[in-house]
């Protein structure tokens, strides 16, 4: 039996998930956390073959958060399931060793199937973040701005988008405010605004960030 870990802040996304699971020859969802503090208890404490992970997961505050529990727990397969763009962070999970991104606007069974891919060794994404992986693979130049940001520009941006200020998106990634400032610029820089309210609104039209959060 293949043992699944939910960690998702929202009860209503992990009740419906066991329900589906529920009575799974396969797959059987042995614990749930609705945050950092309570994930990495439960990674302590019990063999978990699958982590079912949502990046917006209250406590876990960057890539950098996602890359220190591959490191810390290598027998347990990571799979984002999440409504964050996969623009924004699947090329960048899926190269630190994240084994499948999956919206959350996927059908259950087809998140049954991919976990069983999972399993078999396969590392599951769309034919969209293939081509960005590509391209990020690639020393020459891209008609796609978002391959100029680094991973910390598009989490600062990704802040940004959910209306948080300066000092809220430093507390968050524990950096300084003058820090944050500083990647905002160079935000505007690369991106070729000079606000952020154009900031945005480019970064959605590159599908950089989604307008669905």
């Amino acid at each position: 039996m293949i043992k699944i870990c939910i960690a998702d802040s929202l009860p209503v996304v992990t009740k419906g998930l066991q329900a589906y699971f529920n009575g799974n020859s396969k797959f059987e969802v042995t614990t749930v956390a609705k945050d950092l503090e309570s994930l990495l208890s439960e990674l302590n404490s019990k063999k978990i073959n699958i982590l079912l992970l949502d990046i917006e997961l209250s406590g876990l505050s960057s890539i950098r958060d996602i890359k220190k529990l591959l490191k810390d727990f290598p027998k347990t397969k990571i799979v984002l399931f999440t409504s964050v763009s996969e623009q924004m962070y699947a090329p960048t999970a899926i190269k630190a060793g994240v084994s499948a991104y999956i919206s959350k606007k996927t059908e259950l069974k087809e998140v049954e199937n991919t976990l069983s891919r999972v399993v078999d060794g396969s590392v599951v994404f769309s034919d969209v973040v293939k081509k960005n992986i590509e391209l990020l693979s690639k020393g020459k130049k891209s008609e796609r701005l978002f391959k100029k940001l680094s991973t910390r520009e598009i989490e600062v941006l990704r802040y940004l988008n959910d209306g948080k200020k300066n000092k809220e998106v430093a507390q968050i990634l524990g950096l300084d405010e003058k820090t944050i400032s500083t990647y905002k610029l160079r935000l505007l820089a690369k991106l070729g605004v000079t606000n952020l309210v154009d900031l945005l609104k480019k970064a959605k039209d590159l599908e950089i960030i989604s307008f669905e959060y």
